[in-house]
């Protein structure tokens, strides 16, 4: 598998199958959203957009990046969100770059949202599609978060059916200067556990997968069933 590791705005041409990457936290909090219930999750282009949408539609869940503001119901923050009862309902988020990151590459025949939590049922969507060639859009610091290439770079691996130890590149994510910021404080909406949240490898059975529903770039969990041959007994 030809695998390319790009930022958003290195994005020249639309990549036939792509894999955004953002771990700390829009992708993490993305999976935490599914496992706790939700349908769908709206990727949203602005603040403006998420809403204009929960005033349309009042039983949305509007999400954002940041502190609690005025019309939002949740912030981007996995700790936050793991207690949160979802069930059955439609979350919109925007955050500053995986959502940005999903809606650059929409018109791509294949679209996969993930971090460390989804990382092998990712893998093994591509692994079944035996995909020529993925590019992985890291989004976090202009395509050089450490902790997002350090995932894109271990489902990439994953993928193309080495046996990839994760330890590495977790340590890598758990060192990066988004790890320091949640950390430290330097970021609001943040819960404590959220650096350990984000690094909890495969945490959720499932991948998302994100397609254009009518105006809308909409991301949904897909169930990966395990191979026979990687089942363990």
């Amino acid at each position: 598998m030809d695998a390319r590791f790009l930022g958003i705005a290195e994005l020249a041409e639309t990549p036939s199958v792509a894999v955004v990457v953002d771990v700390m936290r829009a992708y993490t909090v993305a999976a935490w959203a599914f496992g706790r219930g939700a349908e769908k999750i709206v990727l949203a282009e602005s603040l403006a957009e998420v809403l204009a949408l929960k005033a349309r539609h009042p039983d949305w869940v509007a999400l954002k990046d940041g502190p609690p503001a005025p019309g939002f119901d949740l912030v981007n923050s996995p700790g936050l969100l793991r207690s949160v009862d979802l069930g059955g309902r439609t979350v919109v988020q925007k955050t500053t770059a995986g959502t940005v990151g999903a809606l650059a590459v929409k018109d791509a025949s294949l679209v996969l949202c993930a971090g460390f939590v989804v990382a092998e049922a990712t893998a093994r969507i591509l692994r079944a599609r035996r995909c020529d060639g993925v590019t992985f859009v890291v989004t976090g610091e202009d395509g050089r978060a450490d902790e997002d290439l350090a995932c894109a770079q271990y489902i990439a691996g994953r993928a193309a059916g080495a046996g990839t130890d994760a330890a590495g590149f977790l340590r890598r994510a758990g060192g990066s200067r988004a790890a320091g910021e949640l950390a430290t404080g330097v970021r609001q909406g943040v819960h404590p556990d959220d650096v350990a949240l984000c690094l909890e490898l495969d945490r959720f059975p499932f991948a998302m997968v994100a397609t254009s529903e009518g105006p809308l770039m909409v991301l949904r969990p897909r169930a990966v069933p395990i191979p026979v041959e990687d089942a363990r007994i």
